[in-house]
């Protein structure tokens, strides 16, 4: 009885070492994982580089002006198509990006789609005080290649960051790569990997 005791007593006690163990090994490997952050595909435009200005007409006819100069603020571009189920969860999440940053951001939503489906999509999802533009010009412009994707052009008009967005996680990266002056999050927690 005394044996079955002593052993019972190591077998709780190695076991409690080898969790303590893996617990360390969790903790290590979460330090490890970058945040994820809007994926920067091979564009037309990079960070930094200063967007043709260009202007463009929203489905509700009104002349809309995309990149230049804008007196403190900034726009954010989000490439939606109604045929897009990532697209449609990710409207939600723009429109209260749009409420919450409206202070110092302006957001367009834009595609190339046909009218009656675009204003379907912005009756469904409440964005009737958002400007949504239909431009293939636009996408090209910005080398749009796959959908939800998102651009945000600084208060110069300059690309500040950019990348395909596949939720709210990513399309805040966006905005945390512009306040560190980064092209992506990947980069700043690169950088910072250099310099440790």
């Amino acid at each position: 009885m005394l044996v079955s005791q002593l052993l019972l007593w190591t077998a709780v006690i190695v076991e409690g070492l080898l969790i303590a163990a893996l617990a360390r090994q969790i903790g290590i490997l979460h330090e490890r994982i970058a945040p994820a952050g809007a994926l920067t595909l091979h564009q037309k435009v990079t960070v930094g580089e200063v967007a043709t200005p260009m202007t463009v007409v929203t489905i509700d006819g009104v002349p809309l002006e995309v990149g230049g100069k804008r007196d403190g603020r900034s726009q954010l571009l989000f490439f939606a198509s109604p045929d897009c189920p990532v697209c449609k969860s990710l409207l939600p999440v723009v429109r209260s990006a749009a409420k919450a940053e409206g202070n110092w951001l302006d957001v367009v939503i834009a595609g190339d789609g046909t009218q009656p489906a675009y204003r379907k999509l912005a009756s469904e999802h409440g964005l009737g005080d958002l400007p949504l533009v239909l431009s293939e010009a636009l996408g090209r412009a910005f080398g749009v290649s796959k959908l939800p994707y998102a651009v945000l052009l600084d208060e110069e008009g300059r690309v500040a960051s950019l990348g395909l967005v596949n939720s709210r996680e990513h399309l805040e990266s966006l905005f945390a790569a512009k306040e560190h002056g980064v092209a992506s999050i990947q980069d700043f927690l690169a950088r910072r990997q250099k310099e440790a």
